[in-house]
């Protein structure tokens, strides 16, 4: 469709259109799969309108058929219901729109569903979007709970119910949508990544009633799916019973069988906590008591012992070591200085009877010559008349040599 235009030369908006068309009509029949969210049957005429929707990416487009197609599937087909067209796109020019017109129609089964949940669930599961080591830990006690659920629905009422009853202090945001039909994702969706961007609020929950399996549909789509699982905030999927069980059981981080269920895992029952806390200060009240008895019988038993009865009792066993020492080193030195006087005696007496002045006592004299020198032999007397100095026991005197 490359044309040669400019600023002078424009083409017509019929033209443009006219161009448009013939590009669409060169198109071959497609078959599309979307949810019918829109359907016009006007008695007598001959064509059926109807807006088939992706719930995923919020974008629609206008079918057109014969009645005659759209009869052959009016008794199982309804606004809300998925279907496979084939259609073959076509370009209303007057009014510039497209739309396809379809030639035959077909409801989703149950069965179809499945087998794509089954294909969806298996995709999601390898890129790990439902991996355990991915699961938030939900708070002990939360401040503020976000809550998406549909407007005055039991599951909004069960939890809020139950959650008060359990702590009656326990606050929610609570944001109600769509929980089925064509809206639901988007809705959802949405107020989840709005609680999501409130740093406040400590968990959400995603809850709703029970239901068919295409009325839980919205709660496994894969953008529902994508928006749980990049979410900061823990999430816990409420939806429908025990049995059901939705995508956004596998991805959210903690599954609850019902809204009561949800409540009852999320809140904590101020009754039970109160009887833990009892629970716990009476165990640490006997341990104490214990530690207590254990100590107190430890020390009776110290006291008991005689060192503790009679502190000074040690004082006088050492004393009376110390006294006995002391008078065994007393004899013990007097023993030595007996002996020791006995040998100084037994000393003396020698030395005094050897002694020259005992022997000059006895009548004895000793002789010096003048330089002092002892006689000890007439020879050394010297010559007669040479003075002698005599020693006696009383003094000395002097004596001359006489022949």
């Amino acid at each position: 469709m490359a044309l040669n235009t400019s600023a002078e030369a424009p083409l017509p908006v019929g033209e443009v259109s006219r161009l448009i068309g013939g590009w669409i009509d060169r198109l071959g029949a497609i078959w599309v799969e979307g949810q019918i969210t829109q359907l016009s049957r006007r008695p007598g005429a001959g064509v059926v309108f109807l807006t088939l929707r992706d719930p995923s990416h919020d974008i629609s487009v206008s079918v057109t058929c014969f009645r005659q197609v759209f009869d052959r599937i009016a008794d199982v087909v309804t606004e809300g219901a998925r279907v496979v067209v084939l259609a073959k796109p076509e370009w209303y020019a007057p009014r510039g729109q497209l739309s396809l017109r379809a030639t035959d129609i077909r409801p989703v089964g149950i069965g179809e569903l499945l087998v794509r949940l089954e294909q969806l669930k298996k995709s999601l599961a390898a890129e790990g979007l439902f991996a355990l080591d991915r699961k938030k830990p939900l708070p002990f006690l939360p401040q503020l709970i976000g809550l998406v659920c549909g407007r005055a629905s039991a599951a909004e009422r069960d939890v809020l119910e139950n959650a008060r009853r359990r702590w009656p202090a326990v606050r929610f945001e609570v944001r109600n949508t769509a929980v089925q039909g064509v809206n639901a994702v988007a809705q959802v969706v949405q107020a989840v990544e709005q609680l999501d961007a409130l740093p406040e609020v400590d968990v959400i929950v995603v809850a709703r009633g029970g239901g068919s399996v295409e009325d839980l549909l919205p709660f496994s789509d894969e953008q529902l799916v994508r928006a749980v699982a990049a979410c900061r905030t823990p999430v816990v999927s409420a939806i429908g019973h025990e049995p059901d069980s939705p995508l956004l059981d596998l991805v959210a981080d903690l599954r609850a069988s019902t809204p009561t269920d949800a409540a009852k895992k999320v809140v904590p029952d101020v009754g039970e906590e109160l009887e833990r806390v009892q629970q716990l200060r009476d165990r640490a009240l006997r341990t104490v008591r214990g530690i207590l008895d254990r100590e107190e019988r430890g020390l009776a038993h110290a006291l008991g012992r005689p060192a503790m009865e009679r502190p000074q009792r040690l004082v006088d066993e050492r004393e009376a070591e110390v006294d006995a020492l002391l008078g065994r080193s007393r004899r013990v030195l007097g023993h030595l200085l007996d002996r020791a006087e006995s040998e100084l005696s037994h000393t003396l007496a020698r030395v005094v009877s050897l002694s020259p002045a005992a022997t000059l006592e006895r009548g004895y004299a000793v002789l010096q010559r003048p330089d002092g020198h002892v006689v000890r032999s007439p020879d050394e007397a010297g010559a007669p008349g040479e003075p002698l100095r005599a020693r006696v026991s009383e003094g000395e005197f002097t004596v001359r040599v006489d022949g």
